[in-house]
């Protein structure tokens, strides 16, 4: 896996290109040069986890024959006062929806996602203390 991130030229801008062949801008906040025209990078790393772990989790409900129907995670995030600003606090709160789904193997879709298959959240993992909850809505 390989990407390749530029300075754009201007303020605080950045162009990603990711070894896949996709583009992502990243940008600053205007009080430390930005423009406020993009994520921040570390808005990013979080939108990563959150795909990963939806990814994981929507994979393992459909091999179990789960009528899924709608799969999103809302994360919230704490982060150390002082550089390096890591994570040191992230909760993930699954909204699964579908037909008929089966409560425990929701529940176990999204401690297998935790424990075992999410590269994303096992990194976070080292330096904040991951929480998860979640609902099913049933269409």
């Amino acid at each position: 896996m390989d990407c390749t991130v530029r300075w754009t030229g201007e303020g605080m801008s950045f162009l990603a290109e990711t070894g896949s062949g996709h583009a992502v801008t990243m940008d600053g906040a205007v009080e430390g040069g930005g423009r406020n025209l993009a994520p921040r990078p570390m808005e990013m790393v979080l939108v990563g986890a959150g795909g990963c772990t939806a990814y994981d989790v929507l994979l393992i409900l459909k091999r179990s024959r789960q009528d899924v129907t709608g799969c999103e995670v809302h994360l919230t995030a704490e982060r150390a006062a002082t550089d390096p600003k890591v994570f040191t606090q992230i909760h993930l709160r699954f909204r699964i929806r579908g037909r008929a789904l089966k409560p425990s193997l929701v529940e176990n879709a999204i401690r297998l996602s935790h424990e075992k298959y999410c590269s994303a959240t096992a990194m976070l993992g080292r330096t904040a203390d991951i929480t998860r909850d979640h609902e099913i809505v049933e269409e």
